[in-house]
């Protein structure tokens, strides 16, 4: 079935985070999200949504996705189309921030449409088979002190979770130390422990602290430096046995290319929404895959699962339970692993009730 996209809406909420993330940058107690919906000539609704970070962003966000809307009425869904047409429109104003943001949840909007059109999920409808995929527990484990530290990295065990990741950045490195080596001791040693510093450290700073958790049993370092610091993190790199990993900040896959050329990661994390939605996402899982570097996931744990199990070097799946209070059927984690909702679609379909219960003025 060929669909026209009609309209586009953007419903802006913010729901309160079960566990709150105390990050090195800010205090995150809440979740701002917009939801976005793809509507369709022939009746059927493609869903995606944005986390925004901060609840002013999301205004500003929702009045660009619906000038996308009215611009793109009457055309065909078709992913690279509409992609390219948001290009030309944004051409002046540059793919970056708002623009790149509201072009991805236009792209998954498009993808679930499509899917629920071929009534597929949207994992066969990428040529690939569901199957389940590692997660590790990233909702909470901020910047507390180590004995609380190391009793919420035990309750994120549950659920079978073989990885969880802890927020470092503190004010000195032997704090960070004692919290990391805190959090070790009280989880098993078959647990992925990462960590993730949020851009927190100088490049000098960087090499201390990160010297230090070398022989930590720490899996990955994650962010140590400013994101697009490529020579930084390549200079670190050679100092570390410990593997860097980075990416959610690529805006498109030519930042995730470019970082591949600097030999300046071992590992890469593109997130949905500014790699450029399902189709920029398949784009960086064929660059990972002719690098033969491994590829997680940052974020929006529904549609990854879809995507990582259509990534030929899939490794881990970030999974937060941000948007669940808004899903009439959360993803499902079995076992420690992220399950594929074989449903049509992308697995997102909206409990109004909680919608409008978590609906802000945007």
């Amino acid at each position: 079935m060929s669909l026209t996209l009609r309209s586009l809406t953007a419903t802006a909420v913010v729901v309160p985070m079960a566990r709150p993330l105390w990050t090195s940058v800010q205090a995150l107690r809440e979740a701002p999200l917009l939801l976005v919906d793809l509507h369709t000539e022939e009746g059927i609704v493609g869903h995606a949504y944005l986390f925004c970070y901060l609840r002013a962003a999301a205004g500003a966000i929702a009045a660009f996705v619906e000038d996308l809307g009215t611009r793109l009425h009457g055309r065909p869904v078709v992913p690279a189309s509409l992609r390219k047409a948001v290009a030309d429109y944004s051409r002046l104003i540059g793919q970056r921030g708002v623009v790149s943001m509201a072009g991805a949840a236009l792209d998954m909007a498009a993808w679930d449409a499509l899917a629920k059109a071929t009534d597929l999920p949207l994992v066969r409808l990428l040529g690939a088979e569901p199957r389940p995929v590692p997660a590790y527990n990233s909702n909470g484990l901020g910047l507390v002190e180590p004995q609380a530290a190391a009793d919420e990295a035990s309750e994120l065990l549950a659920g079978g979770f073989k990885g969880i990741k802890m927020r470092l950045g503190r004010p000195s490195a032997q704090a960070d130390l004692a919290a990391v080596r805190a959090v070790r001791k009280a989880v098993p040693d078959d647990v992925a422990l990462m960590v993730d510093f949020n851009q927190a450290l100088t490049p000098r700073e960087a090499q201390t602290r990160c010297a230090m958790l070398d022989g930590e049993g720490v899996y990955w370092i994650e962010e140590a430096l400013r994101h697009d610091d490529y020579a930084g993190y390549a200079r670190l790199r050679q100092s570390l046995s410990t593997p860097l990993q980075f990416g959610e900040n690529f805006t498109g896959p030519k930042a995730m290319a470019a970082a591949l050329a600097a030999g300046c990661v071992d590992y890469v994390m593109p997130d949905a929404e500014r790699i450029g939605g399902v189709s920029g996402w398949m784009d960086a899982a064929a660059l990972a895959a002719a690098h033969e570097i491994e590829m997680s996931s940052h974020l929006f744990p529904e549609v990854t699962a879809h995507l990582l199990a259509a990534t030929p070097t899939a490794h881990w799946l970030e999974y937060v339970d941000w948007a669940e209070p808004l899903l009439q059927a959360p993803l499902r984690i079995r076992d420690g692993l992220a399950v594929p909702s074989e449903t049509a679609g992308s697995g997102l379909a909206w409990d109004r009730d909680a919608v409008e219960r978590f609906r802000i003025d945007a």
